[in-house]
C-alpha cells in the first residue's frame, strides 16, 4: 500500500504551522493533542522543522532540517531534545508504530506483540 516514508506529522518554527497528515485523522483526539504539543514546543524551543514521518518496515522516525542561514536553530540541542522524547514518549511512539503496522501495512497484530514480548 505504502512504498515510501510517510508523514505522521510537522511543524515548522518558520511557518509557525503544524501539520498532521489526513491519512491519520482516525487517531484519538487526545494522541493528535500530545503530537501537536510535542512537535510544535520542539520547533519552539529549537526552531527548524520537524517531522515525524514512518519508514517503508512502519519504523517512526524524527527527521529535522533547517533553512542554510538560520543561525538560530541550535543543532545540539535537537539532538538532545530528540533524545529526550524518544525516551519520554516512548510508550506513545511504539504505539503509533504498532498502529501504523496493523492499519496501514496490515500486518498481523498478534505476529507483532509476540515479536516484542
Amino acid at each position: 500500500m505504502y512504498q515510501d516514508n510517510v508523514i505522521l506529522c510537522a511543524s515548522s518554527a518558520y511557518e509557525q504551522k503544524y501539520y498532521l497528515n489526513e491519512d491519520f485523522k482516525a487517531l484519538p483526539d487526545g494522541i493528535k493533542e500530545e503530537l501537536q504539543i510535542m512537535c510544535v514546543l520542539y520547533t519552539e524551543d529549537i526552531g527548524g522543522i520537524l517531522t515525524l514521518q514512518f519508514e517503508e518496515d512502519g519504523t517512526l522516525v524524527f527527521h529535522v532540517e533547517s533553512d542554510e542561514g538560520d543561525l538560530l536553530f541550535d543543532e545540539i540541542g535537537s539532538v538532545l531534545k530528540i533524545k529526550e522524547l524518544q525516551r519520554t514518549k516512548e510508550e506513545l511512539l511504539e504505539s503509533l508504530e504498532l498502529y501504523y503496522k496493523v492499519f496501514f501495512l496490515n500486518e498481523d497484530v498478534s505476529e507483532l506483540l509476540d515479536n516484542e514480548g
